[in-house]
């Protein structure tokens, strides 16, 4: 496995990239649940992962990036396969939960990855763990216990259930993710990840894929440009830079995923929403001093 040497950048600049391509994934978070509550889920993914792999095709011959070496293609295509069960996951969530809410679950991602690191790379859990999975439970807690006070809809439950797995299969995925931005493009890492997406839902595609209506083919293709761009946006910030320094600009996904959840689909913040996502990225950011190469947003990859 070749690692990629790439020019180094003015921190300023990693970072401005980075928060342009956490926005542009909130706005196609927006674009993605109006698709999968139009479409459903398995449908919106497929037709945009195609979408997706044709623009990655045309930007690798643009680019003339060359085809990867097999080591590198394996980090592909085993990345592909976690994030595609994850996307599933976290877009199925989506649909019954408000953007604010599934964003603030899916950052509990980053201290599941402290466990699954002691579990496949044998690391110790110290002190600051323990005290980071203890407050991301607690929010989790008040989130989920806001949904169980009252009269309630049984759904909702189920799509932060979703999200709660997606955020699992993620920290896994953070595992991939430092190794693949180290050989491979950012138009490469975007093109093979839509490939190999498209490839595991078209094994359905007989039975579950229907043809959208001419209305949602813009959406469709707005989805998979701003998945596209701004997963090359975060994988060129993260090659450039520690990701340490770029932690604090994963966690504005909250505000953006506010913002759109309530300008596209009418979504109230609640207090409650709020004092969970606090103590959940109290406890990522504390989990991030021990490792900080596990902070990362989760939708950076469920594109």
């Amino acid at each position: 496995m070749t690692l990629r040497i790439v020019k180094p950048v003015a921190l300023p600049v990693a970072f401005a990239v980075c928060c342009s391509g956490v926005a542009l994934f909130s706005v196609m978070d927006a674009a993605m649940k109006g698709l999968s509550l139009g479409i459903g889920v398995y449908n919106a993914l497929f037709w945009r992962a195609l979408a997706g792999t044709v623009m990655g095709v045309i930007g690798m011959t643009a680019l003339r990036n060359p085809w990867p070496a097999m080591s590198t293609l394996r980090i592909h295509l085993m990345r592909g396969a976690v994030v595609a069960a994850m996307a599933f996951l976290f877009f199925y969530g989506l649909t019954l939960l408000p953007m604010a809410e599934a964003i603030a679950l899916s950052f509990l991602a980053p201290i599941i990855a402290l466990y699954l690191a002691a579990l496949l790379l044998k690391e110790r859990i110290g002190r600051n763990t323990i005290i980071a999975s203890i407050l991301g439970l607690g929010g989790v807690a008040v989130i989920v216990s806001a949904r169980l006070s009252g009269a309630y809809d049984p759904k909702t439950l189920l799509g932060a259930g979703a999200v709660l797995l997606s955020a699992t299969l993620f920290a896994w995925n953070l595992i991939l993710q430092k190794q693949q931005a180290g050989v491979a493009s950012p138009v490469e890492v975007a093109f093979f990840q839509n490939l190999v997406i498209l490839g595991i839902f078209a094994m359905g595609a007989p039975f579950l894929a229907v043809l959208p209506d001419a209305r949602h083919l813009p959406l469709i293709l707005v989805a998979a440009a701003l998945a596209f761009t701004s997963l090359m946006c975060l994988s060129w910030a993260y090659a450039r830079a520690e990701a340490q320094y770029l932690i604090p600009v994963e966690y504005t996904a909250f505000i953006w995923a506010a913002i759109m959840g309530w300008l596209a689909f009418g979504e109230r913040l609640t207090l409650s929403t709020l004092a969970g996502t606090g103590l959940i990225v109290t406890g990522c950011l504390i989990a991030a001093r021990q490792h900080p190469e596990i902070a990362a947003h989760v939708e950076t990859d469920a594109a």
